[in-house]
């Protein structure tokens, strides 16, 4: 089988951890060819010989000449490598292969697909990205394959939207790797630049449907309901006008020496971020698997999340939920957690034994199974 593997739009983030892990645990003996479509800057683990880097001269950083190129050229590319499977982790089919190469397609973004957290950003390009993405996933879905889907939420979502069942699917949820179980380790570097009274972490990019806002709002109630010392991080790539509106809603809450907001912060690091919060928030409004939270588990730290769909499905019993709408239901459940060391310490205890559940390996291991099954299993197109 001959296997490409359409990455060009990871660009950041979660597409490109997913990238690495998927061909860091490529199994033993894989006897299939691999070809790879991804940004040059993207740096890969790729140490197996059946893995073939295939270089792109056009200027595809751009998404509208990156959906050009994959309407216009990559018929092309796939005709010449005689390429059986397309892989397209990003969720946008954007060609139409050959007859003998049959597409399978990954979906992640569950944005355009959530009608209230669109209608939360302005009007302009981000909004109509969103409602173009929508129609463009949702088409390649029904066509392809095989879809992957990385939570049952997001297969209910996909099924009802495309009017009924899709012609195969897999479930494979993402993995958490190795340097994010810290629990229980004592050799951890804390970053100097950490507060030294201690915080509460909140690690996602800054935009709107994160919530950031009302957790501040919280973070505000709960200071004045207890003399706190503890500082709160919003630590993440920013949304630059929603950015804005979190540090004016920090300013006007007179919590600018209590509300740090470094930025990204670097990758290495985000480890011992976890490990030494007091806890870890993540209130997302929208997700399709939370990779945040599964990051956050293994840091054996308790961890207040968001009551949305997906979270439940990922975090079990091993988190305390609350409602990201409602800034008094935060400010609530992180008082009663503070207030209670022995359940923060059960909570604490869970999240690593939930946290073992989630493995990039496996996450790999099952993904090249699904793949090489498409490839071989001759799929009635």
């Amino acid at each position: 089988m001959r296997l490409l593997i359409n990455a060009l739009s990871a660009r950041q983030g979660g597409g490109q951890t997913y990238l690495i892990n998927l061909l860091q645990f490529i199994p033993d003996g894989f006897p299939h060819q691999i070809y790879l479509l991804a940004p040059a800057a993207l740096k890969l683990p790729i140490s197996q010989s059946s893995v073939t880097r295939v270089a792109v001269s056009a200027p595809v950083e751009n998404p509208v000449f990156r959906a050009l190129w994959e309407r216009v050229r990559l018929p092309a590319v796939i005709r010449e490598l005689r390429v059986d499977v397309l892989f397209c982790p990003g969720g946008v089919v954007g060609t139409a292969p050959t007859e003998r190469c049959k597409t399978v397609a990954m979906f992640r973004n569950m944005i355009p697909f959530d009608l209230a957290q669109r209608r939360r950003y302005p009007l302009g390009y981000q909004r109509m990205r969103n409602w173009l993405l929508q129609r463009l996933v949702l088409s390649g879905l029904k066509r392809a394959d095989l879809v992957i889907f990385i939570s049952d939420f997001a297969r209910r979502v996909i099924e009802g939207a495309a009017g009924g069942p899709l012609k195969r699917w897999a479930l494979i949820p993402h993995g958490v790797g190795p340097r994010f179980r810290t629990a229980g380790r004592t050799d951890l570097v804390r970053p100097r630049w950490l507060p030294a009274e201690g915080y509460l972490l909140y690690v996602s990019t800054l935009d709107y449907y994160k919530a950031q806002i009302e957790v501040v709002q919280g973070y505000a109630l709960l200071r004045k309901r207890r003399n706190l010392r503890e500082k709160l991080l919003l630590v993440g790539a920013e949304n630059p006008d929603y950015a804005r509106r979190v540090r004016a809603e920090v300013a006007r809450l007179g919590l600018q020496n209590d509300v740090i907001i470094p930025g990204p912060v670097p990758y290495d690091e985000m480890p011992a971020l976890y490990h030494y919060a007091i806890f870890n928030i993540f209130a997302s409004e929208s997700e399709n698997c939370p990779n945040i939270l599964l990051e956050a588990l293994g840091a054996g730290r308790p961890i207040l999340c968001s009551n949305r769909p997906p979270m439940p499905e990922f975090g079990g019993d091993a988190v305390v939920y609350f409602d990201p709408a409602l800034p008094q239901d935060f400010a609530d459940r992180a008082l009663a957690l503070r207030d209670d060391a022995q359940r923060g310490a059960a909570l604490a205890a869970r999240a690593v034994q939930r946290s073992s559940l989630y493995d990039w390996s496996n996450t790999a291991r099952k993904t090249w199974e699904a793949l090489a099954n498409v490839g071989q299993a001759g799929v009635p197109r």
